[in-house]
């Protein structure tokens, strides 16, 4: 049975089998990861805060928006193969994806007042409530669960792919940007499924503490968490944005 199995790209089973051949002087612990998740958090905060002001004082900020979101996908993909490289880049990765957040949040909270913090609250209590049925283990992160998330995962993936692809051709989707009924069902789905990644990736980093993995794991599984977390602050500001456009 596969120990690291998960549909976080950034966490994989190979990730931590080849980290179990090496020795090592310290090892990963949870309270660790938390510090390191912590301090990333603060970038990306901090970022935000940057990339918001700006727009508030009407500076472009599309090149903080297109750099920051290129940038964290590089950076995202970098790590990826260079997770002993993570103590370094991490940091660099949230503070991109800081500024197009800011950037983006600002655009949206232009316009419907109050839909930035209500899509915070929701993904800080998504996030707590996720933790809470992880370690009460409501919510078990089985083999078959892994496989059932990971077949949707990339179904997402692939249709956001082909909407990219399709925007070229001046043709769009209408239920993935429209308030419709189909819209704001679609937005709940994906939105549910990356939440329920949260559980996934709290099993890998549990795992990891327990398999003794390196020290950088720490700043690893941080920035593997974070992704996910973006992940889900998008597409529940996503799906609070098409709520609010049928008032």
């Amino acid at each position: 049975m596969a120990l690291f199995e998960s549909n976080n790209p950034v966490l994989k089973e190979k990730t931590f089998q080849d980290a179990s051949h090496l020795q090592y002087s310290s090892a990963m612990t949870l309270n660790g990861t938390i510090g390191k998740m912590a301090f990333l958090l603060a970038m990306v905060l901090a970022a935000s805060v940057f990339s918001w002001g700006s727009f508030a004082k009407g500076a472009n900020v599309m090149p903080m928006m297109l750099g920051g979101a290129i940038g964290g996908f590089v950076l995202a993909i970098v790590i990826s193969f260079k997770k002993e490289w993570s103590p370094f880049l991490a940091p660099a990765y949230a503070l991109a994806e800081g500024l197009f957040l800011g950037a983006i949040s600002a655009y949206y909270s232009s316009l419907y007042d109050g839909i930035v913090i209500q899509a915070v609250g929701l993904t800080i209590a998504t996030f707590v409530g996720m933790l809470a049925l992880y370690r009460a283990r409501i919510i078990r992160a089985t083999e078959r669960f892994k496989s059932i998330m990971f077949t949707a995962v990339a179904g997402i993936a692939i249709f956001y792919l082909i909407a990219f692809v399709l925007s070229f051709f001046g043709i769009r989707i209408p239920f993935l940007h429209e308030g419709s009924l189909i819209g704001i069902g679609f937005s709940v789905l994906v939105t549910a499924i990356a939440a329920l990644m949260l559980i996934i990736d709290f099993d890998m980093i549990e795992s990891g503490v327990a398999q003794g993995a390196p020290k950088y794991f720490e700043w690893y599984a941080s920035f593997a968490l974070l992704v996910t977390l973006v992940w889900l602050y998008l597409e529940i500001l996503r799906l609070l944005s098409k709520i609010n456009s049928r008032n």
